[in-house]
C-alpha cells in the first residue's frame, strides 16, 4: 500500500515517474538535476510546511489579493529575500513577475467565479519563492507557499512560465482545506485531477477562452523545444502530451479500461488522473461556452460536498457531480446529462 501524504506536505507538479525516467535516459547533467530534484522533494515531504515561512499580512478586503514574491537566489532556502509585494511595479525578473501575475490570476478566478477569498476563503496571503535551488525541475505548494524552480534549461523551462502550473499547485491548497482527499490511489488521482481541472479553468478564464477553443494542455510552455511534446498532460487526449526519447511516452489513460495499477507515485496519482481529467473535458466541451459557467461550478460543488469522503474513488466522485448538477441546475437540465454522459464515456459510470 503506498504511503499517503499528510495535510501540509508538498505535492510537486512534476510527476516522479518523469524524473525517474530522466535518471535512466538523460545525459549526465540531466541525471544530476533529476536526482537533486528528487532529493529536495523528499526532504520537503518530511518538513512541517507551517514553519516554511513567516507569514506576512493577509488580504484585508475580499477581491484584493495579498501577494509576496521572494527569491531563494539558487539556494535551497525558504522563503528567501522578499523582492516584490502587493502593488509593487514589475522588477524585470521574469520569474518574479510571472509568479506575481499568475498568483493574481488564480486569486481573481476563485474570487470572480466562486466568490472565494484566496485559498482558505479568508484572504490568505499568497507567497511565492522563485529561483529555488540550482536547475530545480519542479514547483510545488507546501501548505504555506508556492516554490518554483528555474528548470534545467534542456528539458524544462522555468516553472513560472505556465499559468496552469501555478493554479494547479494553489488548488492543492483549496482541495486540502475543502476535502482533504488522501493522496494515494483513486482519491489521490482525484486530488491531482481537481488541481488540473481548476488549473485549466484559471488559464481559460484569464485568456477568456471558451471550452471549444482552449488547448486543454497542462504545463504548456514548460517543455523546451528540445523535447518532442507539447506539455506534461493533455486533458482532452490523455497519453498524447509527449513522446520523447528521454521523457518516454505520456502514460496517462483516458478510460477505466486502461487504468494503471501501480505501487509507484502513491498508486499512480499523476497517471490515472487522466481519466477524471477527460471526463471534465468531455462535460465542458459538450456544454460549450466557458467551462467555469456550468461544468466548473458542478466540480466545485462536488469538491465541497460533505458526502465526498477523504478516500473517495472515481465512481463516488462521479455520482456526487451528477447530484450536484441536479441540485444547482435542476434534474431536467442538459448539464446533468452532459456530466453523467462524460463519466459514462470514460468508463467510470454505466
Amino acid at each position: 500500500m503506498p504511503a499517503t501524504t499528510r495535510p501540509g506536505q508538498s505535492q510537486g507538479f512534476m510527476p516522479p515517474h518523469v524524473l525517474e525516467r530522466i535518471l535512466s535516459h538523460g545525459n549526465a547533467r540531466l541525471q544530476r538535476c533529476a536526482q537533486a530534484t528528487l532529493k529536495a522533494d523528499a526532504q520537503f515531504r518530511l518538513r512541517n510546511a507551517s514553519q516554511a515561512a513567516a507569514r506576512p499580512a493577509d488580504g484585508k478586503r475580499g477581491g484584493e489579493p495579498a501577494r509576496y514574491i521572494y527569491t531563494a537566489a539558487q539556494q535551497e532556502i525558504l522563503p528567501g529575500e522578499r523582492v516584490r509585494s502587493e502593488g509593487d511595479p514589475e522588477t524585470g525578473d521574469l520569474a518574479v513577475d510571472e509568479a506575481y501575475l499568475w498568483l493574481g490570476a488564480t486569486y481573481r478566478f476563485y474570487w470572480e467565479v466562486f466568490a472565494r477569498d484566496s485559498i482558505d476563503a479568508q484572504g490568505m496571503a499568497l507567497l511565492g519563492t522563485v529561483h529555488y535551488g540550482e536547475d530545480y525541475d519542479n514547483a510545488f505548494w507546501n501548505g504555506a507557499q508556492m516554490v518554483f524552480g528555474d528548470g534545467d534549461g534542456e528539458l524544462f523551462n522555468r516553472f513560472t512560465v505556465a499559468l496552469d502550473v501555478v493554479a494547479h499547485e494553489l488548488t492543492h491548497g483549496v482541495i486540502e482545506r475543502e476535502a482533504g482527499l488522501i493522496y494515494a490511489d483513486q482519491s489521490g488521482a482525484l486530488n491531482e485531477s481537481l488541481a488540473d481541472v481548476f488549473g485549466a479553468m484559471v488559464k481559460q478564464h484569464h485568456f477568456e477562452q471558451a471550452a471549444e477553443e482552449a488547448d486543454w494542455l497542462i504545463g504548456e510552455g514548460l517543455l523546451t523545444d528540445r523535447v518532442n511534446g507539447r506539455a506534461l498532460r493533455s486533458m482532452a487526449h490523455p497519453g498524447s502530451a509527449y513522446d520523447d526519447p528521454v521523457l518516454g511516452k505520456d502514460p496517462q489513460p483516458g478510460h477505466m479500461d486502461a487504468f494503471v495499477n501501480t505501487a509507484s507515485d502513491n498508486g499512480g496519482v499523476h497517471i490515472n488522473s487522466g481519466i477524471p481529467n477527460r471526463a471534465f473535458y468531455l462535460a465542458a466541451t459538450r456544454l460549450g461556452g466557458f467551462a467555469w459557467e456550468a461544468a466548473g461550478p458542478v466540480w466545485f460543488d462536488a469538491l465541497r460536498d460533505p458526502r465526498l469522503a477523504r478516500d473517495a474513488d472515481f465512481a463516488t466522485f462521479a455520482e456526487i457531480t451528477v447530484r450536484c448538477a441536479e441540485q444547482r441546475f435542476g434534474a431536467d437540465s442538459p448539464v446533468v446529462d452532459a456530466v453523467r454522459q462524460a463519466w459514462v464515456d470514460v468508463g467510470v459510470l454505466r
